[in-house]
């Protein structure tokens, strides 16, 4: 067992699972999930959950919707706990926050069924992309967003996010995945949504799910039609032949983000 897994032990009555929905900044993180001798938001997190619970790290039961990489962001990332029946959640939420805010911060902490996990009770998960699109860095945007100078075809950049929409097997756009695993991925939305500046362009998609760097690689993509590299009617057969080496521009992981998470 992980900590990333919450086991089918028989239920405790004196303990209940908690649904905590998680922001953070990944800037300064080595990604989500736990790894020796560097700092990850799993790390910090589970180490002050288990200071507010008062239990050791081993015996958190922890569960969490997706592993973000490293410099990759997240307003809706959720996380599973179990915790004492007695426990005030707001406290949970101060707590935690008094600790590791604003860099890691528990938005809503709600009481869930014994059964629910984060990650397999997940029905479809969103993310955003955020572009700086003008010829001028931001210092205050570029942690969380990709600088391009030069100019965006904004139409064409719509036209390329659309034959994402439906089940499609995303293998051109995601690195391999252990020995058998499917990149088979149903997507229901792949939009440029409005924002209130005009040289900030952000992409959304909502999927059931998604394969490792998949989002940084679609956008790599569509980027690339918005600069006329390719054509939007060359995205269909990048995705029809499964190749990785057809879709090898990755956009940076500081303009990602774990919008959110639905069950």
């Amino acid at each position: 067992m992980t900590l990333f897994d919450i086991d089918s032990r028989p239920r405790d009555p004196s303990v209940r699972r908690l649904k905590l929905v998680i922001a953070y900044a990944g800037t300064d993180f080595r990604g989500f999930a736990v790894q020796p001798d560097v700092r990850t938001v799993q790390g910090v997190l589970s180490d002050a959950l288990a200071m507010v619970l008062n239990v050791s790290v081993e015996e958190l039961r922890f569960s969490c919707a997706g592993r973000t990489d490293a410099g990759v962001h997240a307003w809706g990332q959720v996380v599973a706990i179990d915790a004492p029946a007695d426990i005030d959640l707001i406290r949970i939420a101060r707590s935690v926050n008094r600790l590791l805010g604003p860099e890691v911060v528990v938005r809503f902490v709600d009481e869930v069924a014994p059964e629910f996990d984060a990650r397999h009770s997940a029905q479809r998960r969103t993310y955003r992309y955020t572009i700086l699109n003008r010829p001028t860095p931001d210092p205050f945007l570029a942690a969380h967003s990709w600088w391009i100078a030069e100019p965006l075809n904004k139409n064409m950049l719509s036209l390329a996010s659309d034959p994402f929409v439906g089940e499609h097997d995303f293998s051109a756009f995601c690195r391999q995945g252990p020995e058998g695993s499917s990149n088979l991925r149903k997507v229901e939305v792949s939009r440029w949504i409005p924002d209130f500046r005009d040289d900030v362009l952000v992409y959304e998609i909502q999927a059931n799910a998604f394969c490792w760097q998949m989002v940084r690689s679609l956008v790599g993509t569509i980027v690339a039609c918005g600069t006329g590299r390719l054509r939007p009617g060359e995205v269909m057969g990048i995705m029809h032949s499964k190749s990785r080496l057809r879709a090898n521009q990755i956009a940076p992981p500081e303009g990602l983000c774990l919008w959110a998470v639905e069950y």
